[in-house]
């Protein structure tokens, strides 16, 4: 059942909904932290309003369930959104204007009933940035935040977006940890994840490319997932979206300039600073403007790392990677750049979305480190047809990378089909 704002203000949970908000103000709760104890709150005072409808004093209170769930939502959780967030089945919610709001379930996305209205929008907003640390307002229009269960939340403000502030939040559903998660969801074969679990253990640095929803963060905490328990791991992200086990491993995020202007950190300072942390493997979560460079350079050095950008093709992410680092400065060439791609991307795994909205790996290309005519030569190693990953005939570079971890890259690529 999906209830809204206009639905609510008949009166019983706008009555129960004021008296639970005295009751925390009172003890000094915190209702996103403590939400077990507004919950029981919750369910005391819709048990007492029962109890006086006996009388005839009031009205009786109907589901108490449904109740007790709606005066949870708008106190501790996220109002009228909080159905679709502990709905397993929506993967995005976005709010266009107060009257549209869109969910996208199985990559497809449809028109909510849900109905709010600017200050209800305002307010969960505050309510969503409370714990992340991060602010939005005239002078920082934009903000990129995680909710306390793991969710990716966007606003851009009102002036920026026409009319109203839009708000996308990207939900973190756990659907796959490890490559054999993936296997089984249909987006992998035996066969390639195999390798790429090998490829990973070998120490390849490895881009995962494709587009918004493809999977991408996904596929690179399963990557992470295969890094061996003796690598120290650090990680760097704009907010923190990987997860996945390791017992060595140190994660930062980017960070706001303050109200003064100051203080701000960006991807590029992480990276960087990622190198003084006697890492053994650098993951940067997207790379999408200089940070590139570093990330290059720290590859490029014989540090084995991964990242994820933005790409429609295996191909196309590596001609990004070789513009993004021109962001850096006037002194950056091409001349310089290309070659360092060339030598530092081992492989690049390229996702995509079919038609039923179901995220797969279209192809796995191995960069072999040669440049003809200034563009990067590559070989399709898995390429999808036919609906299928199939073997395709090229070969990753430096397979005595294998060698060294006790790994027969020939027969793990050639296994009896």
């Amino acid at each position: 059942m999906t209830l809204t704002y206009a639905d609510s203000s008949a009166g019983l949970v706008e009555t129960l909904d004021a008296q639970l908000r005295d009751v925390v103000r009172r003890d000094g709760i915190d209702p996103q932290r403590d939400a077990g104890l507004v919950r029981h709150l919750a369910e005391r005072l819709v048990a007492e309003r029962d109890q006086r409808s006996l009388t005839g004093a009031v009205a009786p209170v109907g589901d108490h369930g449904v109740v007790v769930e709606e005066l949870v939502a708008r106190v501790s959780g996220f109002g009228p959104l909080q159905t679709y967030l502990d709905d397993p089945t929506v993967e995005e919610i976005w709010i266009n204007d107060p009257s549209r709001v869109f969910v996208a379930r199985a990559g497809r996305h449809e028109l909510t009933s849900t109905i709010l209205d600017a200050g209800a929008v305002h307010e969960l907003v505050e309510r969503m940035l409370k714990t992340s640390g991060r602010r939005v307002d005239l002078s920082q229009p934009f903000v990129d935040a995680m909710l306390p269960d793991g969710h990716r939340l966007h606003v851009v403000l009102d002036g920026i977006s026409r009319g109203f502030s839009a708000v996308n939040i990207r939900k973190f559903v756990v659907r796959a940890a490890r490559l054999h998660d993936l296997v089984e969801l249909g987006s992998l074969t035996d066969d390639a994840a195999a390798f790429l679990e090998a490829s990973v253990v070998a120490g390849l640095n490895i881009v995962v490319a494709g587009g918004t929803q493809a999977g991408k963060t996904t596929m690179l905490n399963c990557l992470a997932a295969s890094i061996p328990s003796s690598d120290r791991v650090i990680s760097a992200e704009e907010v923190f979206e990987l997860r996945f086990s390791h017992p060595d491993w140190v994660a930062m995020q980017t960070r706001q300039s303050g109200l003064e202007g100051t203080g701000q950190i960006k991807l590029r300072d992480l990276v960087r600073e990622s190198l003084r942390m006697r890492p053994s493997r650098v993951i940067v979560g997207e790379v999408r403007a200089e940070e590139c460079l570093d990330l290059l350079l720290a590859l490029n050095s014989g540090l084995p790392g991964m990242a994820s950008l933005h790409a429609n093709s295996a191909r196309e992410a590596l001609v990004k990677m070789c513009t993004l680092p021109l962001l850096a400065g006037e002194n950056i060439s091409a001349r310089f750049v290309v070659p360092t791609v060339a030598t530092s991307v081992d492989l690049v795994v390229h996702l995509g979305i079919d038609q039923l909205g179901v995220r797969r790996v279209n192809e796995i290309v191995a960069v072999p480190g040669r440049v003809e005519n200034d563009t990067i030569e590559a070989e399709a190693i898995f390429v999808r047809s036919h609906g299928k990953l199939l073997r395709a005939g090229g070969m990753p570079p430096q397979t005595e990378r294998y060698d060294r971890v006790g790994l027969d890259i020939h027969v793990i690529l050639n296994r009896p089909g």
